[in-house]
């Protein structure tokens, strides 16, 4: 079976080999590294949720998963990244091989020919900061749909083509961080646990997510509340998700004249909604892959022991 699962293989058998091919044909192997007891490959295919553009993805696969199915960890990136960012500096192979998960990393938003951004560029909206949402304004809700893609698109190519199981958690980092608890919050049927690294826990209220808020969805703040952490944990009636985050003291974003991150409102807001969250701050840390490579193992490891005890019930 390999990388590309039986679901395929047998699809191209079951039509004399036309229609596994056109699903293999579909995903081109941009890159193969081998790295810890794993192998990553880079993954380009036509996203329809994006506007039917190229879009590339990492998927990373522990040796093992030649012998048994292992969940999947989504992991979502945060402003001005791609799907490399992550497998560069985050460290984090060697953990998923040791808690036997799966890795799934996704561009941060459309980009190429023919995708809508601001003039002049600015590196927290557009291309390279989808925020996570699907966009309703005219200039931008062809291409910018990541929440669609994210939830929806992604894990079906993943779940069909790559010989998983259907089992999935998501973590994040600041935007990203943003994305995946407002995924989880609002897809708790979905997702088994959440994780993030400083989040931007309240973009209603701050710089950055009043930006995008705005150019994505337009000027009806009751639409914002449906891609804000804060908002979604208030009313929140679902199942325990787990949630853990880690914030660094010494980020920028956090103690600077504008608090971007604001994990105080998100705290608060669990409290009052009876919402349990693990919600550490970090002495010292900064908003940096220096950070996150630190506790990306806790996190990978967290989630594998709540993925695998899901798989096992």
């Amino acid at each position: 079976q390999g990388w590309f699962g039986p679901s395929a293989l047998n699809r191209e058998r079951q039509s004399g080999g036309r229609a596994g091919a056109a699903v293999m044909a579909s995903l081109i192997t941009k890159s193969t590294t081998r790295v810890a007891q794993g192998v990553l490959k880079r993954i380009e295919h036509v996203a329809s949720s994006l506007g039917g553009i190229p879009s590339t993805f990492a998927v990373y696969k522990p040796d093992v998963c030649q012998y048994q199915k292992l969940p999947v960890v989504y992991w979502l990136s945060g402003l001005t990244c791609t799907d490399e960012n992550f497998s560069q500096k985050a460290g984090a192979f060697q953990a998923a091989c040791d808690n036997k998960v799966v890795l799934v990393m996704p561009d941060t938003s459309p980009r190429g020919e023919g995708v809508p951004d601001e003039d002049p560029k600015v590196y927290d909206f557009g291309v390279g900061a989808g925020f996570y949402v699907d966009a309703t304004t005219e200039k931008y809700k062809k291409h910018f749909n990541m929440y669609s893609y994210i939830t929806k698109e992604l894990p079906d190519i993943i779940e069909s083509n790559f010989n998983v199981a259907p089992v999935r958690s998501v973590s994040g980092h600041s935007m990203g961080g943003h994305g995946a608890l407002t995924i989880a919050l609002k897809n708790p049927d979905r997702y088994t646990s959440v994780s993030a690294f400083a989040p931007i826990c309240n973009p209603m209220n701050v710089p950055w997510g009043t930006k995008a808020l705005k150019l994505y969805l337009g000027d009806d703040k009751e639409a914002w509340k449906q891609y804000d952490a804060c908002e979604l944990i208030k009313s929140y009636k679902g199942r325990d998700l787990h949630i853990l985050c880690d914030q660094g003291t010494g980020d920028n974003f956090l103690s600077a004249e504008v608090n971007q991150l604001q994990p105080l409102a998100f705290m608060q807001a669990a409290q009052d909604a009876k919402v349990p969250v693990t919600f550490r701050m970090q002495a010292g840390y900064d908003h940096s892959y220096y950070f996150m490579s630190t506790f990306i193992g806790e996190h990978i490891a967290h989630h594998a022991r709540l993925l695998h005890a899901r798989m096992n019930a």
